[in-house]
Protein backbone atom coordinates (compact mmCIF):
# COMPACT_ATOMS: atom_id res chain seq x y z
CA UNK A 1 0.00 0.00 0.00
CA UNK A 2 1.91 3.13 -1.33
CA UNK A 3 0.40 5.26 1.58
CA UNK A 4 3.41 8.23 1.17
CA UNK A 5 2.03 8.95 -2.28
CA UNK A 6 -1.89 8.86 -1.40
CA UNK A 7 -0.77 11.14 1.50
CA UNK A 8 0.43 13.66 -0.99
CA UNK A 9 -2.57 14.10 -2.79
CA UNK A 10 -4.97 14.02 -0.07
CA UNK A 11 -2.80 16.43 2.34
CA UNK A 12 -4.12 19.57 0.27
CA UNK A 13 -0.68 21.13 0.46
CA UNK A 14 -2.21 24.06 -1.69
CA UNK A 15 -4.88 24.68 -3.92
CA UNK A 16 -2.63 25.52 -6.66
CA UNK A 17 -1.46 22.32 -6.84
CA UNK A 18 -5.00 20.72 -6.43
CA UNK A 19 -5.87 22.65 -9.43
CA UNK A 20 -2.98 20.90 -11.19
CA UNK A 21 -4.63 17.31 -9.96
CA UNK A 22 -8.40 18.10 -10.86
CA UNK A 23 -7.46 19.44 -14.11
CA UNK A 24 -5.31 16.26 -15.02
CA UNK A 25 -7.31 13.53 -13.74
CA UNK A 26 -11.04 14.80 -13.17
CA UNK A 27 -13.87 13.41 -15.05
CA UNK A 28 -17.81 13.43 -13.95
CA UNK A 29 -19.62 10.61 -15.18
CA UNK A 30 -23.39 11.26 -16.69
CA UNK A 31 -26.34 9.43 -15.62
CA UNK A 32 -26.43 7.14 -18.18
CA UNK A 33 -22.86 6.14 -17.70
CA UNK A 34 -23.64 5.32 -14.28
CA UNK A 35 -26.88 2.62 -14.82
CA UNK A 36 -24.96 1.07 -17.13
CA UNK A 37 -21.09 0.79 -15.19
CA UNK A 38 -20.32 -1.82 -13.00
CA UNK A 39 -19.97 -1.71 -9.19
CA UNK A 40 -16.29 -2.72 -8.13
CA UNK A 41 -17.00 -1.97 -4.14
CA UNK A 42 -19.45 -0.38 -2.19
CA UNK A 43 -17.87 1.66 0.81
CA UNK A 44 -20.54 2.52 3.63
CA UNK A 45 -23.93 3.76 1.47
CA UNK A 46 -21.22 5.06 -1.45
CA UNK A 47 -20.28 2.95 -4.38
CA UNK A 48 -17.32 2.96 -6.33
CA UNK A 49 -17.15 2.42 -10.13
CA UNK A 50 -15.31 0.06 -12.42
CA UNK A 51 -15.24 3.13 -14.49
CA UNK A 52 -13.70 5.16 -12.08
CA UNK A 53 -10.97 2.66 -11.53
CA UNK A 54 -10.04 2.51 -15.57
CA UNK A 55 -10.29 6.71 -15.67
CA UNK A 56 -7.42 6.40 -13.10
CA UNK A 57 -5.59 3.20 -14.46
CA UNK A 58 -6.13 4.04 -18.40
CA UNK A 59 -2.79 5.97 -18.78
CA UNK A 60 -0.33 3.44 -16.49
CA UNK A 61 -2.05 0.65 -18.30
CA UNK A 62 -1.44 1.22 -21.32
CA UNK A 63 2.21 1.94 -20.46
CA UNK A 64 2.18 -1.26 -18.82
CA UNK A 65 0.95 -3.31 -21.45
CA UNK A 66 3.59 -1.80 -24.11
CA UNK A 67 6.46 -2.75 -21.78
CA UNK A 68 4.86 -6.35 -21.93
CA UNK A 69 4.05 -6.03 -18.70
CA UNK A 70 1.83 -9.53 -17.25
CA UNK A 71 -1.71 -9.12 -17.16
CA UNK A 72 -1.51 -10.39 -13.22
CA UNK A 73 0.50 -7.00 -12.53
CA UNK A 74 -1.60 -4.99 -14.02
CA UNK A 75 -4.62 -6.45 -12.39
CA UNK A 76 -2.53 -5.59 -9.15
CA UNK A 77 -2.41 -1.95 -10.27
CA UNK A 78 -6.19 -1.39 -10.47
CA UNK A 79 -6.55 -3.07 -7.32
CA UNK A 80 -4.62 -0.44 -5.63
CA UNK A 81 -6.28 2.37 -7.54
CA UNK A 82 -9.77 0.68 -5.92
CA UNK A 83 -7.79 0.69 -2.77
CA UNK A 84 -7.11 5.08 -3.26
CA UNK A 85 -10.82 5.78 -4.47
CA UNK A 86 -12.35 3.42 -1.05
CA UNK A 87 -9.59 6.03 1.09
CA UNK A 88 -11.46 8.82 -1.04
CA UNK A 89 -15.09 8.03 -0.14
CA UNK A 90 -14.16 7.09 3.17
CA UNK A 91 -13.00 10.92 3.71
CA UNK A 92 -16.46 11.76 2.16
CA UNK A 93 -18.02 9.93 4.46
CA UNK A 94 -16.44 12.15 7.77
CA UNK A 95 -16.97 14.83 5.73
CA UNK A 96 -20.64 14.21 5.72
CA UNK A 97 -21.11 13.00 9.58
CA UNK A 98 -18.99 16.03 10.37
CA UNK A 99 -20.08 18.72 8.25
CA UNK A 100 -17.09 20.24 7.61
CA UNK A 101 -18.77 21.36 4.03
CA UNK A 102 -17.01 24.42 1.94
CA UNK A 103 -19.12 27.69 1.84
CA UNK A 104 -19.42 29.68 -1.87
CA UNK A 105 -17.24 32.67 -0.50
CA UNK A 106 -14.50 29.65 0.43
CA UNK A 107 -14.65 28.35 -3.07
CA UNK A 108 -14.62 31.76 -4.73
CA UNK A 109 -11.57 32.50 -2.72
CA UNK A 110 -9.74 29.43 -3.61
CA UNK A 111 -10.61 29.80 -7.54
CA UNK A 112 -9.80 33.20 -7.53
CA UNK A 113 -6.17 32.17 -5.67
CA UNK A 114 -5.80 29.58 -8.08
CA UNK A 115 -5.91 31.80 -10.75
CA UNK A 116 -3.62 34.23 -9.35
CA UNK A 117 -0.90 31.65 -8.62
CA UNK A 118 -1.09 29.98 -12.32
CA UNK A 119 -1.59 33.48 -14.27
CA UNK A 120 -4.73 33.70 -15.71
CA UNK A 121 -8.04 35.60 -15.39
CA UNK A 122 -10.89 33.88 -14.33
CA UNK A 123 -12.34 33.71 -18.13
CA UNK A 124 -8.87 32.02 -19.34
CA UNK A 125 -9.23 29.57 -16.25
CA UNK A 126 -12.88 28.89 -17.30
CA UNK A 127 -11.46 28.19 -20.99
CA UNK A 128 -8.56 26.02 -19.43
CA UNK A 129 -11.12 23.95 -17.18
CA UNK A 130 -13.18 23.25 -20.63
CA UNK A 131 -10.19 22.45 -22.86
CA UNK A 132 -10.23 19.20 -20.27
CA UNK A 133 -13.34 18.18 -20.99
CA UNK A 134 -15.51 19.91 -17.60
CA UNK A 135 -18.07 22.41 -17.15
CA UNK A 136 -16.93 25.66 -14.92
CA UNK A 137 -19.67 23.71 -12.58
CA UNK A 138 -18.05 20.37 -12.30
CA UNK A 139 -14.70 22.30 -11.76
CA UNK A 140 -16.37 24.13 -8.93
CA UNK A 141 -17.60 20.39 -7.38
CA UNK A 142 -14.02 19.48 -7.47
CA UNK A 143 -12.65 22.01 -5.20
CA UNK A 144 -15.18 22.35 -3.30
CA UNK A 145 -14.68 18.28 -2.52
CA UNK A 146 -11.17 19.46 -2.09
CA UNK A 147 -11.65 22.08 0.37
CA UNK A 148 -14.14 19.99 2.42
CA UNK A 149 -11.19 16.88 2.68
CA UNK A 150 -8.67 19.25 3.29
CA UNK A 151 -10.59 20.42 6.50
CA UNK A 152 -11.30 16.89 7.58
CA UNK A 153 -7.20 16.10 7.79
CA UNK A 154 -7.17 19.51 9.47
CA UNK A 155 -8.99 18.59 12.21
CA UNK A 156 -8.47 14.61 12.43
CA UNK A 157 -5.06 14.42 10.89
CA UNK A 158 -2.78 17.22 11.34
CA UNK A 159 -4.16 18.69 14.59
CA UNK A 160 -2.71 15.42 16.13
CA UNK A 161 0.82 15.68 15.19
CA UNK A 162 3.44 17.24 17.45
CA UNK A 163 6.97 17.89 17.00
CA UNK A 164 9.19 18.21 20.05
CA UNK A 165 12.59 20.16 20.67
CA UNK A 166 14.46 16.79 21.90
CA UNK A 167 13.18 15.33 18.13
CA UNK A 168 14.52 18.11 16.55
CA UNK A 169 17.89 18.29 18.53
CA UNK A 170 18.05 14.67 18.29
CA UNK A 171 18.15 14.37 14.35
CA UNK A 172 20.35 17.23 13.92
CA UNK A 173 23.06 15.79 16.63
CA UNK A 174 22.65 12.80 14.34
CA UNK A 175 23.60 14.05 11.08
CA UNK A 176 25.49 17.21 12.01
CA UNK A 177 27.10 16.66 15.32
CA UNK A 178 30.69 15.74 14.40
CA UNK A 179 30.86 18.55 11.60
CA UNK A 180 33.62 20.62 11.81
CA UNK A 181 33.95 23.93 12.96
CA UNK A 182 35.52 25.62 9.73
CA UNK A 183 38.49 25.18 7.36
CA UNK A 184 37.64 24.98 3.61
CA UNK A 185 35.51 22.85 1.12
CA UNK A 186 35.72 21.64 -2.41
CA UNK A 187 33.12 20.54 -4.90
CA UNK A 188 34.49 17.44 -6.87
CA UNK A 189 34.30 15.82 -9.97
CA UNK A 190 35.98 12.43 -10.54
CA UNK A 191 36.53 9.57 -13.49
CA UNK A 192 37.48 5.78 -12.43
CA UNK A 193 38.34 3.43 -14.73
CA UNK A 194 38.64 0.10 -12.24
CA UNK A 195 41.14 -2.27 -12.69
CA UNK A 196 42.44 -5.37 -11.47
CA UNK A 197 45.50 -4.38 -8.82
CA UNK A 198 47.00 -7.98 -9.46
CA UNK A 199 47.62 -7.16 -12.92
CA UNK A 200 49.46 -4.75 -14.59
CA UNK A 201 48.18 -4.56 -17.69
CA UNK A 202 44.75 -4.16 -16.53
CA UNK A 203 45.91 -0.77 -14.56
CA UNK A 204 47.70 0.87 -17.68
CA UNK A 205 44.51 -0.13 -19.76
CA UNK A 206 42.69 1.66 -17.43
CA UNK A 207 45.18 4.65 -17.34
CA UNK A 208 45.04 4.91 -21.13
CA UNK A 209 41.79 5.30 -21.07
CA UNK A 210 42.08 8.20 -18.42
CA UNK A 211 44.63 9.86 -20.44
CA UNK A 212 42.49 10.13 -23.49
CA UNK A 213 39.91 11.76 -21.91
CA UNK A 214 41.63 13.94 -20.21
CA UNK A 215 43.25 15.61 -23.48
CA UNK A 216 40.18 15.73 -24.96
CA UNK A 217 38.99 17.63 -21.77
CA UNK A 218 42.05 19.90 -22.07
CA UNK A 219 41.36 20.43 -26.17
CA UNK A 220 37.77 21.06 -25.17
CA UNK A 221 36.28 18.05 -26.74
CA UNK A 222 33.72 17.40 -24.32
CA UNK A 223 33.42 18.25 -21.04
CA UNK A 224 34.24 16.60 -17.50
CA UNK A 225 30.68 15.13 -17.10
CA UNK A 226 30.15 13.89 -20.54
CA UNK A 227 33.51 12.09 -20.18
CA UNK A 228 32.49 10.47 -16.77
CA UNK A 229 29.34 9.21 -18.21
CA UNK A 230 31.09 7.92 -20.85
CA UNK A 231 33.67 5.83 -19.05
CA UNK A 232 33.90 5.90 -15.39
CA UNK A 233 32.92 3.09 -13.04
CA UNK A 234 32.46 5.32 -10.45
CA UNK A 235 29.03 7.59 -9.61
CA UNK A 236 28.49 7.69 -13.83
CA UNK A 237 25.20 9.15 -13.28
CA UNK A 238 25.95 12.05 -11.79
CA UNK A 239 28.50 12.93 -14.25
CA UNK A 240 31.23 11.84 -11.78
CA UNK A 241 29.52 14.41 -9.31
CA UNK A 242 30.75 14.47 -5.93
CA UNK A 243 29.44 17.56 -4.50
CA UNK A 244 30.55 19.60 -1.42
CA UNK A 245 33.25 17.72 0.97
CA UNK A 246 35.56 18.89 3.24
CA UNK A 247 39.11 19.13 2.91
CA UNK A 248 39.42 17.15 6.37
CA UNK A 249 36.79 14.25 4.83
CA UNK A 250 39.15 13.56 1.69
CA UNK A 251 41.21 10.54 0.80
CA UNK A 252 44.42 11.01 1.69
CA UNK A 253 45.32 10.56 -2.01
CA UNK A 254 42.76 12.90 -3.82
CA UNK A 255 43.96 15.96 -0.78
CA UNK A 256 47.65 15.67 -2.10
CA UNK A 257 46.73 16.40 -5.72
CA UNK A 258 44.15 19.20 -4.88
CA UNK A 259 47.54 21.11 -3.33
CA UNK A 260 48.19 21.54 -7.31
CA UNK A 261 45.31 22.29 -8.53
CA UNK A 262 43.20 25.82 -8.97
CA UNK A 263 40.79 27.72 -11.04
CA UNK A 264 43.16 28.14 -13.86
CA UNK A 265 44.46 24.71 -13.55
CA UNK A 266 41.38 22.37 -12.62
CA UNK A 267 41.84 19.13 -13.93
CA UNK A 268 44.40 16.56 -12.19
CA UNK A 269 46.95 14.31 -13.44
CA UNK A 270 46.02 10.79 -13.97
CA UNK A 271 46.38 9.28 -10.99
CA UNK A 272 47.62 5.69 -10.47
CA UNK A 273 45.89 4.03 -7.83
CA UNK A 274 45.54 0.41 -6.72
CA UNK A 275 41.62 0.09 -7.74
CA UNK A 276 41.98 1.96 -10.75
CA UNK A 277 43.15 4.89 -12.78
CA UNK A 278 41.72 8.61 -11.53
CA UNK A 279 41.08 12.06 -12.64
CA UNK A 280 39.66 14.60 -10.76
CA UNK A 281 38.11 17.97 -11.17
CA UNK A 282 38.16 21.26 -9.14
CA UNK A 283 34.63 23.05 -9.56
CA UNK A 284 34.60 24.87 -6.93
CA UNK A 285 36.30 26.55 -3.40
CA UNK A 286 34.62 27.78 -0.26
CA UNK A 287 35.16 28.53 3.38
CA UNK A 288 33.10 25.68 4.91
CA UNK A 289 30.28 27.08 7.11
CA UNK A 290 29.01 25.12 9.96
CA UNK A 291 24.98 23.87 10.14
CA UNK A 292 23.67 25.75 12.75
CA UNK A 293 20.45 24.24 14.87
CA UNK A 294 18.48 26.88 13.95
CA UNK A 295 19.85 27.01 10.42
CA UNK A 296 18.57 23.17 9.83
CA UNK A 297 15.39 23.38 12.03
CA UNK A 298 12.65 24.20 9.35
CA UNK A 299 14.02 21.49 6.65
CA UNK A 300 13.93 19.11 9.93
CA UNK A 301 11.01 20.16 11.03
CA UNK A 302 9.21 19.62 7.76
CA UNK A 303 10.68 16.39 7.40
CA UNK A 304 9.29 15.36 10.70
CA UNK A 305 6.03 16.53 10.13
CA UNK A 306 5.68 14.82 6.68
CA UNK A 307 6.70 11.53 8.41
CA UNK A 308 3.94 11.70 11.77
CA UNK A 309 1.48 12.72 9.12
CA UNK A 310 1.56 10.04 6.97
CA UNK A 311 1.98 7.72 10.32
CA UNK A 312 -1.25 9.83 11.97
CA UNK A 313 -3.36 9.17 8.40
CA UNK A 314 -2.07 5.35 7.96
CA UNK A 315 -3.70 5.00 11.50
CA UNK A 316 -6.64 6.97 11.07
CA UNK A 317 -7.77 5.48 7.65
CA UNK A 318 -7.06 2.03 8.98
CA UNK A 319 -9.65 3.11 12.08
CA UNK A 320 -12.14 4.57 9.05
CA UNK A 321 -11.46 0.73 7.51
CA UNK A 322 -12.22 -0.76 10.47
CA UNK A 323 -15.44 1.25 11.24
CA UNK A 324 -17.47 1.25 8.07
CA UNK A 325 -18.91 -1.59 5.56
CA UNK A 326 -16.89 -2.20 2.96
CA UNK A 327 -17.38 -4.69 0.35
CA UNK A 328 -15.40 -5.26 -3.09
CA UNK A 329 -17.05 -6.45 -6.12
CA UNK A 330 -16.29 -9.15 -8.45
CA UNK A 331 -12.63 -9.54 -9.66
CA UNK A 332 -11.56 -7.02 -6.74
CA UNK A 333 -13.53 -9.55 -3.94
CA UNK A 334 -10.80 -12.00 -4.77
CA UNK A 335 -8.47 -12.61 -2.01
CA UNK A 336 -5.30 -12.46 -4.09
CA UNK A 337 -4.49 -11.33 -6.98
CA UNK A 338 -4.38 -15.30 -8.88
CA UNK A 339 -7.88 -15.68 -7.52
CA UNK A 340 -8.90 -12.72 -9.57
CA UNK A 341 -6.90 -13.62 -12.57
CA UNK A 342 -8.81 -16.71 -12.95
CA UNK A 343 -11.90 -15.16 -12.42
CA UNK A 344 -11.33 -12.93 -15.41
CA UNK A 345 -13.11 -14.48 -18.45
Amino acid sequence: MKTGTRISDARGVGLAALCGIVLLHSTVAGAEEILVDGIAAQVGDQLVLASEIEEIARPVIERMRTAGVPENQILQMRKDALERLIEARLIDLVVRQLEFLASKTEIDNAIESIASDTGLSLAELTESVAGYGLTFEDYRLKIKSEIERDKVLSSMVRSKIQITESEVVDIYNDRYGDQPEGGEEVHLRHIMVGADPANPMSRASACQRIASAREQILRGEKNFAEAALQISDANREAGGDLGWIHLEDLAGWMASDLLTMNEANPISRVIDMPFGCNLLELVERRTFQPIRLEDARPHIERELFRQKNDEEYTRWVDTLREQTFIERKGIYAASSVAEASAAIP
